[in-house]
């Protein structure tokens, strides 16, 4: 290079991100740990390592880009590296690129189809949607020897906030999807010794935000951020070790159904008015490549499946399922009657069916003195106990809920189907109720042989 470059040193936790060599490596977790400051640094080094690198660093915004990076760059580069402003360049003697792009709409990702690059920084990358992140992954490529590999930063909450944390922190993982290709770094401002010396009030000032942006910007909670729909979600009081319930409660299976997805939940409703999602049925291609819809007739085989062993009360379904096809004159709800699934209509109020969900999930004291909420799941629900938390509130609509990512409002919209539909306590049965209960149980034990 026509002149060395100055790097300052990096702290500990910028080191365990310098030396990451997985596939996808993300950083940070919470404000001030230094994440702009890894993008810049990083990508410089690989640019002066490896001669002829192509390198792609993405904000959101491109406001963002400039002052985040382009500006910072420009003077720590300066004389080492040329600066084109027409193509948001930096070329350097060795033939290595650094170039800057932003994705302000959903659709400005397409721009990048085809194109090659060997190492993508994705600066706050809770800001991209999904769709944006897949597509950028396509472009993580090139037939030489460089590593090719995704750098992540990000904080809890925006739009990518429920892709993110499946695939880093949950490390729920599907189809082509690797275990050893994603690791995690996190990083708070405690780990970043410099701005704590420099700005010593910091910590302070995120002391002080509201609750919410406090949990996820000064301590990287990943369950509590501002904008999610429901602040009531307390794992450790929602979420129960399964038991085995009584035959005698009230059972209810509600579900939310398209090719899309199917999500059925199996619930039980005990002589308190309190209820326990026991289990749940998702299927469907919104989970990725390999997985395939399921036609009307495969769910309601799912649903009954679902339900085998209980008596239930009503199958709850939203009033879509009762619109009639052209080409056949039958609806949804025909043909789960006809596999013997007799679908009940709830209201499709989706204000007054969240304002419900909120009702029931509010932890309160019950009159055994202890507190608990209305509403409990059992660990197997996971999808459920998934996407619940993650809603957010739709910025354009108040008190509603956002419909994207629309993968995470299937299980919960089969929740809210059952919350807005009254429903009366389970009553224990008299002795002979129960032989009644137990031989209806046997003949159908048998009937199924």
């Amino acid at each position: 290079m026509a002149t060395e470059i100055a790097l300052a040193p990096p702290q500990p936790k910028q080191e365990l991100f310098f030396a990451a060599r997985e596939r996808y490596v993300c950083y940070g977790g919470a404000r001030g740990g230094g994440k702009s400051w890894c993008v810049r640094h990083k990508a410089v080094l690989m640019a002066a390592r490896y001669a002829g690198i192509r390198i792609l660093i993405l904000r959101r915004t491109l406001v963002e880009l400039r002052e985040n990076h382009i500006r910072p760059m420009r003077a720590m580069l300066r004389g080492a590296a040329e600066w084109r402003a027409t193509d948001k360049t930096f070329e350097f003697p060795n033939g290595s690129l650094i170039v800057f792009g932003y994705c302000d709409g959903e659709s400005d990702v397409d721009q990048y189809q085809g194109q090659e690059y060997d190492a993508i920084f994705l600066d706050e990358a809770t800001h991209f949607t999904e769709y944006q992140y897949a597509t950028l992954t396509a472009c993580l490529r090139g037939a030489n020897d460089f590593p090719h590999r995704m750098y992540l930063t990000c904080n809890p909450g925006g739009v990518g906030h429920a892709w993110v944390k499946r695939l880093f922190i949950d490390r729920d993982f599907r189809g082509g999807e690797r275990a050893e290709d994603y690791v995690f770094i996190p990083a708070k401002v405690t780990d970043n010794r410099v701005l704590m010396e420099k700005d010593p009030e910091y910590v302070r000032r995120l002391d002080n935000l509201p609750h919410g942006l406090r949990e996820a910007w000064r301590d990287g909670n990943w369950d509590v951020f501002a904008g999610r729909y429901f602040t009531e979600w307390d794992r450790e009081k929602h979420v129960v070790e399964a038991f085995r319930p009584p035959e005698w409660w009230r059972w209810y299976v509600t579900l939310d159904y398209g090719l899309d997805m199917l999500a059925a939940l199996l619930i039980g409703v005990d002589d308190r008015g309190e209820a326990y999602v026991v289990g749940e049925v998702y299927e469907g291609r919104d989970l990725g490549e390999g997985h395939d819809g399921l036609i009307v007739s495969e769910a309601a085989e799912r649903v009954k499946a679902l339900a085998a062993g209980h008596t239930v009360t009503a199958y709850l379904a939203p009033p879509d399922l009762w619109n009639a096809r052209q080409e056949t004159g039958k609806s949804v709800a025909d043909i789960f009657a006809e596999h013997g699934v007799y679908l009940t209509k709830t209201s499709n109020d989706r204000v007054d069916g969240w304002l419900a969900v909120k009702e029931w999930l509010k932890i309160r004291r019950c009159e055994d003195g202890e507190t608990r909420p209305r509403l409990r799941f059992f660990p197997n629900c996971r999808n459920l106990i998934r996407t619940l938390p993650l809603l957010q509130y739709d910025e354009k609509r108040a008190n509603d809920v956002r419909n994207e990512p629309h993968e995470l409002t299937h299980a919960p919209d089969a929740l809210r189907g059952f919350c807005v539909y009254w429903t009366g306590a389970g009553r224990e049965p008299s002795a002979a109720a129960r032989l009644k209960l137990i031989d209806k149980l046997e003949g159908k034990k048998r009937k199924a042989k």
